[in-house]
């Protein structure tokens, strides 16, 4: 039997790319988001995709969401965590409490209430286990200009990370997370435009395929569950990153 995960945002960019390599792969994949339009678009022409339609926000949506890829599988042996937004561009005092709350809402309660879905079943199903990946981002470790919302939203998904790591122990449930650098989507498309940088200055960025987020979060999936890649940087090389604040 095919193994199965569950994606969230899986419509567009990061999420899409890695929707289409497991699939490709030959995995049963559950691609969540808000607008179905175009999770159907990603789904076209792939027997094993299950479009999943829901709000990570929400608790009875994400309740209904791996109810339905349960009923559909009989068990799911991974998530990957991806749903997030961006907010940057401001110092501290320029940022609206709703855009931090927005924030804070799509990348840490939505990652917690999905994470949460996918170990209590993990935990009920037979044999017990599975594997929950989160979408950290290089912004774990290190700040980029203007975006406390979002660093403060990835440094909580390691605490996260990590908590779900330890709570799994028991249960044969794995839990690792990616931190991802300037894959080319089109919300990294400014980064060839050029981007603020700590300086002041405004600068180009390199960037990288996201191909190489969807073939790394494959390789951690595919590893067997007494093995974990606990924590994985893939980032377009000569990016700002080692050495900037």
């Amino acid at each position: 039997m095919s193994k199965t995960i569950i994606i969230t945002g899986a419509g567009q960019g990061i999420g899409k790319a890695c929707a289409l390599a497991f699939l490709e792969a030959g995995w049963q994949v559950g691609l969540v988001g808000r607008r179905p339009d175009p999770l159907k678009e990603v789904a076209a022409g792939h027997a094993g995709a299950l479009v999943l339609p829901g709000d990570v926000t929400d608790e009875a949506q994400v309740a209904e969401v791996f109810s339905r890829a349960v009923a559909a599988w009989g068990r799911i042996d991974a998530l990957f965590n991806n749903a997030g937004v961006s907010v940057m561009g401001g110092s501290i005092d320029e940022i609206a409490v709703d855009d931090w709350q927005r924030c804070m809402d799509i990348n840490v309660t939505g990652s917690f209430l999905c994470a949460q879905a996918a170990f209590r079943q993990m935990r009920a199903q037979s044999p017990q286990g599975g594997r929950i990946i989160n979408n950290g981002s290089v912004s774990s470790e290190a700040p980029r200009w203007g975006s406390a919302p979002y660093t403060a939203s990835k440094h909580a998904i390691t605490g996260l990370t990590r908590s779900i790591s330890l709570d799994g122990r028991p249960y044969s449930i794995a839990c690792g997370q990616i931190d991802i650098g300037n894959a080319l989507t089109d919300m990294a498309q400014k980064m060839t435009e050029g981007v603020p940088q700590a300086d002041g200055s405004i600068a180009v960025e390199p960037v990288m395929d996201v191909a190489h987020v969807a073939s790394s979060v494959l390789h951690m999936a595919e590893l067997p569950l007494d093995a974990n890649v606990q924590f994985m940087t893939v980032m377009a090389t000569n990016m700002p990153f080692i050495g900037r604040g």
